[in-house]
């Protein structure tokens, strides 16, 4: 009787978390699943509506930075250029100005044509960055909106396990597992709205359990620190240090900027002749001790196996890192692989295109469970507090 009673009250905690809960924060993460369906597929979107970014391969190298550098001072003489991306495939993205507020310009890989040109006002943002602007932070000021998605994420988390407590039933019978695996869609619309709700969100449990736990990893210090612990079997994460170049080398530098972009260039792609792109990062000229950063994306759609590399920009020698991307990814243990993979964990490209439509899908599902939370929550209190009708005196003849 007592362990009857005892799960019976851990019943009505999962239920009574489950809703106040949910109410809570239905309307932000609405949201936050609406923007992360939108921006799953940001790059294969862009692909489509921006076919003149589609570059045919050519057996030839591709312009080497110091040419990057060259062009973006031409179009923008009173900014640097802050990065390049180089996709197999594609024209290559040149940032100009910033990331935040900057300008961007598009380039034929080959012969370094400027095939389309953005200017954009401080503040100012294309699409898909406002799309992203709205699932990280609401569009608020970034230090408020920040924590709201956050926590807000890491709530929702916990209603998926009391969820699951709620869904499941007592006794597994025939009747059960249709009431539980099917959707009556013959039935009056409050029944079609809570299978919505119980079915639904059964089959996304998981896949949404995954999208939220990745994106607290980046907002959530610690839950980060706390998850790669149990992950890294006892290890800490390592903290962020800020890689330098020897600032006391500049005045016997004699390379300019985009010599010492070309060399770095040179190491690194020769290593990697079939790698589907690259990230270069220019250093800040006002900064003696700003370095080059170059990332290798052996992988199309998908960045946990990336390889980073940093230079001094004065002398050329590659310096040591200590983050988890540090090392190879064959050879991380398991808690930095881990990591490594939190990004396409959460948009799915971990399994490639499948796994963004089933990243896709199950977002959008955790966009309707608030909504149709609510509606089963509104029914039954609108039941409640329905007046019972008023008996009518018997008459005496």
């Amino acid at each position: 009787m007592k362990k009857k009673q005892n799960k019976s009250l851990f019943y009505r905690i999962s239920a009574w978390l489950h809703l106040w809960l949910g109410l809570i924060t239905g309307i932000i993460m609405v949201i936050v699943c609406v923007t992360g369906c939108i921006w799953v597929f940001n790059e294969e979107i862009t692909g489509w509506m921006q076919p003149e970014t589609k570059v045919a391969r050519q057996d030839k190298p591709v312009i080497p930075p110091s040419r990057i550098l060259e062009i973006a001072a031409r179009e923008y003489p009173d900014k640097q250029a802050g990065y390049a991306i180089y996709r197999d495939g594609r024209t290559v993205e040149v940032n100009v100005g910033g990331r935040r507020s900057g300008s961007t310009l598009k380039l034929n890989p080959y012969t370094g044509e400027v095939i389309s040109k953005v200017t954009r006002k401080d503040g100012e943002v294309d699409f898909f960055r406002w799309i992203l602007n709205g699932h990280r932070f609401l569009w608020l000021p970034y230090k408020i909106g920040r924590p709201i998605i956050n926590y807000s994420t890491l709530i929702f988390v916990i209603t998926l396990v009391t969820g699951l407590v709620l869904w499941w039933p007592k006794k597994w019978t025939k009747s059960t597992r249709e009431q539980s695996f099917n959707i009556k869609w013959g039935a009056s619309f409050k029944r079609v709205n809570y299978d919505l709700h119980n079915v639904l969100g059964f089959y996304a449990l998981l896949l949404l359990f995954a999208i939220g736990v990745t994106g607290m990893v980046w907002g959530i210090e610690w839950f980060s620190k706390g998850l790669y612990w149990v992950t890294a079997g006892g290890k800490p994460l390592p903290e962020y240090t800020e890689l330098k170049s020897d600032s006391t080398r500049a005045a016997n530098n004699h390379m300019t900027l985009g010599q010492a972009m070309d060399g770095a260039w040179a190491q690194v792609a020769a290593k990697y002749p079939k790698a589907n792109g690259f990230y270069m990062g220019f250093p800040d000229t006002a900064k003696a001790a700003s370095t080059i950063s170059l990332i290798v994306y052996p992988s199309k759609g998908q960045y946990y196996n990336n390889v980073r590399y940093a230079f001094d920009r004065h002398t050329l020698a590659r310096i040591k890192d200590s983050s988890v991307y540090a090392q190879p990814y064959e050879e991380a243990g398991f808690g930095t692989k881990l990591r490594r993979m939190n990004y396409d964990i959460h948009v799915g490209s971990i399994m490639g295109l499948p796994g963004k439509f089933l990243a896709f899908f199950a977002s959008l599902i955790g966009a309707t469970l608030p909504v149709t939370g609510f509606l089963i929550w509104w029914g039954r209190k609108k039941k409640k507090t329905k007046p019972a009708p008023v008996k009518k005196a018997a008459t005496v003849m």
